[in-house]
């Protein structure tokens, strides 16, 4: 047992934020959005998860409910389909559960049951510590791995040189991480030190907050992933010619250098619909519009390197239309495969 008050604060704190993000997602949240809702789910799960060690870690062993141990490791047992389901549901932006999902859900929902019914932990304490709770962690373990194939386009996307991940893309790969890092904790815990699974759900959570308190990333991360216009390139004259005027716009005015430029503005500028202008980039160039947009920043900030030796990198970057030194840099790097530093020295002179 630990008797530690500020730990204590800190992972019940985290307890407390996580059952309210549940509750809203559940149950106030009006969006009838099936991602949200598995969300919802998810984090409850976790969240009663972690309130059983907390419970544990800091309650003396006699004193302890053993029905509230059994109902934190039977939660433990739906956190990786809900995850699975979540990502999944994020993925495909589902609209309405399937029948095969609720079943799937109440399979395991029934093991669990019919497990605690027969072998309560109470009474079989020498099973569930020995046996079940290793195939409560397998099949936990199982959906993360099954987790990581849904996210595989989302992970190319995010690893590759060609393409920028959109707020919502991201959020999905934390909160895989996040469930990642969580799992890992606990089978570390469950050998060596059992309170590492707690602390890491606190901190991750906290983590989490963070990506999602700004109102923009608020706005982006529980609404579906754009659609992807697949097989549906624009004919080769068209595109030729919506590639000239693209590329004459963007030399002659610079709109790159406005970082708040949208796609919606370089269409109405061009004369066609944003959906038809995200259809060229994505499906024609292969391009996201984020990409589309820092390589003309990429490039100008390449000139700005070899003929202005006297200004500072940071304000090469803003000059070129990059939003923050940190954005500047690491996009420098991806494209061109050096940072502004590195290019720039090869045209100094001794």
């Amino acid at each position: 047992m630990f008797d530690n008050p500020l730990l204590f604060f800190i992972c019940s704190l985290g307890v407390f934020n996580g059952f309210l993000v549940s509750v809203y997602f559940l149950l106030i949240n009006k969006t009838n959005r099936v991602p949200n809702f598995l969300f919802g789910l998810l984090v409850l799960f976790l969240t009663v998860r972690i309130g059983k060690s907390v419970y544990t870690v800091f309650t003396p062993r006699e004193e302890r409910n053993l029905l509230v141990i059994q109902i934190g490791l039977s939660a433990c047992f739906l956190i990786g389909v809900s995850l699975y389901f979540y990502l999944k549901s994020s993925v495909e932006k589902t609209k309405k559960i399937s029948l095969k999902w609720k079943l799937h859900f109440l399979l395991l929902l029934m093991v669990i049951t019919i497990i605690g019914v027969i072998k309560p932990y109470a009474v079989d304490t020498l099973f569930w510590n020995t046996y079940f709770v290793k195939f409560i962690y397998l099949v936990w373990g199982i959906y993360v791995v099954l987790s990581s194939f849904i996210l595989k386009d989302v992970f190319r996307k995010f690893f590759s040189k060609k393409d920028v991940c959109n707020t919502a893309e991201v959020w999905l790969i934390a909160v895989f991480c996040s469930n990642l890092l969580i799992y890992l904790a606990y089978i570390v815990g469950y050998f060596y030190f059992y309170f590492v699974g707690t602390v890491t759900f606190s901190l991750v959570f906290y983590g989490l907050v963070l990506l999602f308190i700004s109102k923009k990333n608020r706005e982006s991360i529980f609404r579906d992933l754009p659609e992807k216009y697949s097989a549906k390139k624009i004919k080769n004259n068209e595109a030729d010619l919506l590639k000239l005027q693209l590329d004459s716009l963007m030399k002659e005015q610079e709109l790159y250098k406005d970082t708040a430029i949208k796609l919606s503005d370089i269409s109405t500028e061009i004369g066609v619909s944003p959906h038809k202008l995200s259809q060229f980039l994505n499906d024609n160039l292969g391009k996201s519009f984020a990409f589309f947009l820092n390589e003309y920043r990429v490039n100008e900030a390449k000139r700005l390197l070899r003929e202005n030796h006297k200004i500072t990198l940071e304000s090469i970057g803003f000059e070129a239309g990059f939003s923050s030194k940190s954005n500047f840099y690491a996009t420098f790097k991806k494209v061109v495969g050096k940072t502004p530093a590195q290019y720039q020295k090869q045209f100094l002179t001794g």
